[in-house]
C-alpha cells in the first residue's frame, strides 16, 4: 500500500463516496452512483482502487457493545519487558474482552481498550492481563462516557469542503 503520494489524494468524489457508505454501509454500488449522479463504473473504480490503496477497509456493522451486556469500558496502560511487544500483544488477542491494542510512546507501551460487563468482571480481566508473561505493569482508568465517539466524517466533509472552494 503506498502512502503519501499525490497519486493517493483523495478526491471530492471519494470522500462523498465515504461519507455515503459511512451514514449507510448497506448500500449497493448502483444506488451510490444515483445518490452521487455518477457512473456505476465510476463508483465500481473508486471503491476497487480505495480498497487496493487501504482506504476502505470494510463494511463491519455498528455494534452496541453496552447493549449486548458489556457496559464498561476501561484503557489499561501495560509496560511490558524490552523486545517483548509482539508476544504480548498476540498474547491478549486471545482476550475476547480486549477490544484493541495499540503500541505508544511515553509512559507506556501498550494502550488497551477493553470492555466488562460489572467492576468485578473488569477485575477478573485486568487479572488475566497482568498473568500474561513479560507484562511488568498496568495502569488502569474506566471511560465514564464517551463524549465523541470514533469518528472520520470531519475529515472526510473537510476534504469535500477544501475541493469545492480550491
Amino acid at each position: 500500500m503506498s502512502r503519501g503520494g499525490e497519486d493517493d489524494a483523495l478526491d471530492a468524489l471519494d470522500a462523498r463516496l465515504l461519507l455515503l457508505l459511512t451514514d449507510e454501509p448497506r448500500l449497493g454500488v448502483l444506488e451510490c452512483a444515483r445518490r452521487l449522479s455518477v457512473a456505476r463504473g465510476t463508483v465500481q473504480a473508486r471503491l476497487e482502487r480505495l480498497t487496493r490503496r487501504g482506504v476502505l477497509t470494510g463494511f463491519p456493522p455498528r455494534i452496541d457493545l453496552a447493549a449486548m451486556g458489556y457496559g464498561l469500558t476501561a484503557f489499561v496502560i501495560l509496560e511490558i519487558a524490552q523486545g517483548r511487544r509482539g508476544e504480548v500483544a498476540e498474547r491478549l488477542t486471545q482476550l475476547d474482552e480486549v477490544c484493541e491494542v495499540h503500541a505508544t510512546t511515553g509512559q507506556g507501551d501498550l494502550l488497551v481498550r477493553i470492555v466488562a460487563r460489572s467492576n468485578e468482571d473488569l477485575q477478573r480481566v485486568i487479572d488475566e492481563m497482568v498473568g500474561v508473561e513479560w507484562v511488568r505493569r498496568t495502569s488502569t482508568s474506566i471511560a465514564l462516557s464517551t463524549p465523541v465517539a470514533p469518528r472520520v466524517r470531519p475529515l472526510l466533509e473537510r476534504l469535500v469542503r477544501d475541493a469545492e472552494t480550491g
